[in-house]
């Protein structure tokens, strides 16, 4: 039992130290824009060739674009793939200040059609930052409730808006 004992302390210890545990420890000690890419590669995940006409971390492939069926990107041509387009998406939202990296990681999930037209935005616009219930209002799939779209929601909220 002692042993046991032991080996499990010794776990414990080794976890609590390893560089895993203190980003995960650590999340908001980084800046928005890192939060926002963490959260998008644990909610996306690298997408695989059957799931066409997406790549890297949700990357919709649009026309003209050099990506090929079948092939799947590596996690650096991903993680390059991902920034280059939340940086694009936050670059549109940029007037908004520190809620234009919220409404990047929105508009990268759901289109920045989709968050021109929505509550969020048009509350943000006139100054109310009492947003939570219109920004998880964005979680439906193929128009049905989804809990992993409201987790992802809580996640972003909780993590990029800043009060």
């Amino acid at each position: 039992m002692k042993k046991l004992l032991i080996f499990l302390m010794a776990i414990v210890a080794v976890t609590v130290t390893s560089p895993a545990f203190a980003a995960k420890r650590s999340i908001m000690e980084l800046p928005l824009f890192e939060r926002a890419v963490l959260i998008i590669k644990h909610f996306e995940t690298l997408h695989k060739p059957r799931h066409w006409p997406y790549v890297g971390y949700g990357h919709q492939v649009q026309p003209g674009e050099p990506y090929r069926r079948g092939v799947q990107l590596t996690e650096r041509q991903a993680d390059a793939l991902l920034r280059k387009d939340l940086r694009k998406f936050c670059a549109m939202y940029s007037k908004y200040g520190k809620d234009s990296v919220l409404l990047g990681a929105l508009a990268y999930n759901c289109g920045p059609g989709v968050v021109n037209k929505s509550s969020v935005l048009k509350k943000l616009k006139s100054g109310n930052r009492n947003i939570f219930k219109s920004y998880t209002s964005h979680c439906r799939y193929k128009g049905k409730f989804h809990r992993g779209l409201y987790t992802r929601r809580c996640m972003e909220i909780a993590a990029l808006f800043i009060p």
